[in-house]
């Protein structure tokens, strides 16, 4: 990892980490790194939001950007198919994946990163998006799973 970006996601897993502290409001969390991670990113995170496992698919959560997908099934999109391989997911051209959802035109690359409980289940996928293609790399999916396990 670069040492730049390693220190910019070091910092946001230790302010993840004082956000998450404590806090039983998970929804206002979730918000809150949407947030975090929309405004230290800026336009390269287009869209930036989280899915919630929701009996048998995933349901739109917070989210920051352009209007969203609100359902997504299991093994659907890249959201859907992270869920159900429990992996991280990089997409450096969407137009490239099979079964891409296109919530937005505009998205060109996007990372799915899934959530887990206490238990090792997943919970959700935390989806970001950008306008660029190879917009996100090994450097983005190391801190971004980082700030994910402190959620």
């Amino acid at each position: 990892m670069t040492e730049s970006k390693k220190s910019q996601y070091e910092l946001l897993c230790r302010q993840v980490r004082s956000l998450a502290e404590g806090e039983s409001n998970r929804i206002g969390l979730l918000a809150n790194v949407t947030a975090l991670l929309r405004t230290t990113f800026g336009e390269r995170f287009f869209w930036v939001g989280f899915y919630l496992v929701h009996d048998d698919e995933l349901a739109l959560g917070p989210f920051q950007g352009d209007i969203a997908c609100m359902h997504i099934k299991r093994g659907r999109g890249v959201c859907g198919t992270a869920w159900e391989q429990d992996k991280t997911i990089l997409v450096p051209d969407v137009e490239q994946f099979p079964g891409h959802i296109a919530c937005s035109q505009l998205s060109r690359s996007e990372i799915v990163v899934p959530l887990h409980d206490a238990n090792g289940n997943v919970t959700g996928v935390l989806d970001i998006d950008s306008k660029e293609l190879n917009a996100f790399d090994e450097d983005d999916k190391q801190g971004l799973e980082a700030i994910c396990r402190e959620i």
